[in-house]
């Protein structure tokens, strides 16, 4: 089998503009709504906003490749780098270096990609490892390049990218088309065409030792930003997460040919589910901001510290509701003083009931 470096119209992507057209569109219009709700959100909640979703993102990446990173640690470290006041908690060296990764896809969105970028990149994510050899550079081992599973006795192959001889000269002409195609560039493409071509075209070349994946995710997550003219994230790699297999099995058809309808397809669906998931989460903050201002006065401090539990949760909340259980355990208090406190914050309408009896539980409600 030809991978599809290795078929003769590579890198000339075959694809049909006019299929992405409608979610182009639909790109563009939640683009706007984003920016619409974010008026609603003042500076200090913006901030916090904006640490969720890069950290929610930081560990989402990482998790799609099977590490797992702390998030409130990932949140302190990005604080940091991003000059917003945080707690010091100490991060993994891991944990650090993602969190560096990503604040400087935040920070630089607009910034053409380079050689040196990708670099700095990667000397982030390798930040502690002491695994890799080549970091901070693209590899040079003979060895090949293969993503592989199974026994190592008889292991199967799922890709191979091209022998590290041909990787400056391939990532050359991968930096020129990105700059090109941007939206100043002389040959601009649309927002979710540019992000997926860039995504699969660069695993494809697939340039460093280690981390391939997530740099790969950060410069899809730059196009988009790149497209909105503004430095954001759309939640792609918290919604690849959640589709994990299929993105491993679109990505491996589209290793096999140069003809990626199908891949742009997939990826145009996951790039509006992201967006809707970062919409929810603006939503959700500015949701969480109205209800606190309108009970400050009217709840004590326990019900507002399982009100805040609740909220940490995310958009998602409690799986399963909040329980009179789950209550006593987060504000240590009686029985007798757990059903009293519930009681009032449904007469209060914050949250509403369930249930009845040891079934009963309790949901958040939001103001849309």
């Amino acid at each position: 089998m030809l991978w599809n470096w290795q078929q003769p119209d590579w890198p000339n992507f075959a694809y049909d503009p006019a299929r992405l057209q409608a979610a182009e569109a639909r790109f563009l219009r939640g683009s706007g709504v984003i920016v619409g709700a974010m008026l609603h959100v003042d500076g200090e909640q913006k901030q916090a906003l904006t640490i969720d979703l890069i950290a929610q993102e930081t560990v989402d990446s990482s998790a799609i490749e099977g590490e797992i990173l702390d998030r409130a640690s990932v949140q302190s470290s990005l604080a940091k780098h991003l000059g917003i006041k945080a707690d010091h908690r100490r991060a993994s060296p891991a944990e650090a270096g993602a969190a560096e990764l990503m604040a400087n896809v935040w920070l630089t969105f607009a910034d053409p990609l380079t050689e040196l970028m990708l670099f700095g990149w990667h000397a982030m994510l390798m930040t502690g490892r002491r695994d890799i050899a080549e970091v901070g550079c693209y590899r040079t081992s003979p060895e090949p390049m293969q993503i592989v599973s199974g026994p190592l006795h008889a292991p199967r192959v799922h890709y191979e990218a091209p022998p590290s001889g041909r990787v400056p000269s391939e990532m050359a002409a991968f930096i020129a088309w990105f700059n090109d195609t941007a939206p100043n560039g002389t040959k601009p493409l649309s927002a979710i065409m540019r992000a997926g071509i860039a995504h699969i075209w660069f695993e494809s070349i697939h340039p460093f030792e280690d981390g391939n994946g997530r740099i790969g995710r950060a410069i899809a997550e730059k196009a988009l930003a790149q497209a909105i003219e503004q430095p954001s994230l759309t939640a792609l790699a918290e919604t690849i997460h959640r589709h994990r297999k299929d993105y491993y099995d679109h990505l491996h058809r589209g290793s096999i040919s140069n003809q990626i309808d199908e891949w742009l397809a997939w990826f145009a669906d996951i790039a509006l589910e992201a967006q809707e998931r970062t919409l929810t989460r603006v939503r959700f903050l500015i949701a969480k901001t109205r209800m606190l201002d309108r009970l400050s006065g009217h709840i004590n401090e326990r019900q507002e510290k399982a009100l805040l539990r609740m909220f940490a949760e995310g958009p998602d909340g409690f799986r399963g509701g909040l329980s009179a259980k789950n209550y006593r355990t987060i504000t240590d208090a009686a029985t007798a003083t757990v059903t009293r406190d519930l009681a009032e914050l449904v007469r209060l309408g914050a949250l509403r009931r369930e249930g009845e009896r040891k079934s009963t539980r309790y949901y958040l409600v939001l103001d849309e």
